[in-house]
């Protein structure tokens, strides 16, 4: 086995020149070390945060917790490709350069399960090459100044409807109804046609105060059995009159 020969001391010479090579490295090390400590929560990259406070759907306050010292909110703004709008307690994914621009990426996780906002500063859009579905276990609300709709064909199934509203118009070159009741409940009613046609197979009532009946041309009654009634006057006045 052969024994190792020791190196030779190195001149002093030698070694002031290495510690003041090594100086302002070990300078910067020490300040990035100082820098780190003071900042416990900065942030570098992506990291895991805890909503404090909301501000707004787009201002929120987060707080990253970190092992070297007491954690500090942060301001930061939701990203737009975050749609889910964070709340106190959520546990969100943010992202910067640096502690004074930083942005919500993501909520991972919701303190809240059961409500969620999805939100857009302006316009939104859902487009799909196939079928767009919307499904919902309990209700669907939609409230806007303005609803339009637009489709070559709709088609609308529901148990129960109960509209409320101030005016109703409907445009339209051909309508059919189909049903087996129909209760209407009016204040007034107008209806004007060119032409006028009412099959009842059973039995027609009418009860009015007053009826007016006029034709231009001609007005026929025609029954099997027909009877005119007064409790005080039957008036038949006529330039011809023909009985039997």
């Amino acid at each position: 086995m052969t024994a190792r020969t020791p190196l030779p001391p190195l001149p002093a010479a030698a070694l002031t020149n290495i510690e003041s090579e090594l100086a302002p490295l070990l300078r910067k090390t020490s300040a990035a070390t100082r820098q780190a400590e003071a900042s416990p929560a900065s942030v570098q990259g992506i990291t895991i945060a805890t909503v404090v406070a909301s501000h707004s759907d787009d201002s929120h306050d987060v707080r990253v917790s970190s092992a070297t010292g007491a954690p500090h909110p942060l301001p930061c703004r939701r990203a737009a490709s975050c749609l889910l709008v964070p709340a106190p307690g959520d546990t969100v994914m943010v992202a910067g350069a640096s502690d004074d621009a930083l942005y919500l990426i993501a909520v991972i996780a919701q303190a809240d399960p059961g409500h969620a906002t999805l939100a857009v500063g302006g316009e939104l859009t859902l487009r799909s090459t196939g079928a767009l579905a919307l499904q919902s276990d309990t209700a669907v609300h939609t409230r806007a100044p303005e609803w339009q709709l637009n489709a070559e064909r709709a088609r609308c199934k529901v148990d129960t409807l109960d509209y409320q509203g101030a005016e109703v118009r409907f445009s339209v070159l051909v309508s059919r109804f189909v049903g087996r009741a129909c209760e209407v409940v009016l204040d007034r009613l107008h209806l004007l046609t060119r032409s006028s046609f009412r099959l009842t197979e059973e039995v027609e009532q009418v009860r009015a105060g007053q009826i007016d009946m006029q034709a231009s041309s001609t007005l026929r009654l025609h029954a099997k059995n027909t009877l005119v009634t007064s409790k005080e006057l039957v008036k038949v006045d006529a330039e011809q009159i023909h009985m039997g």
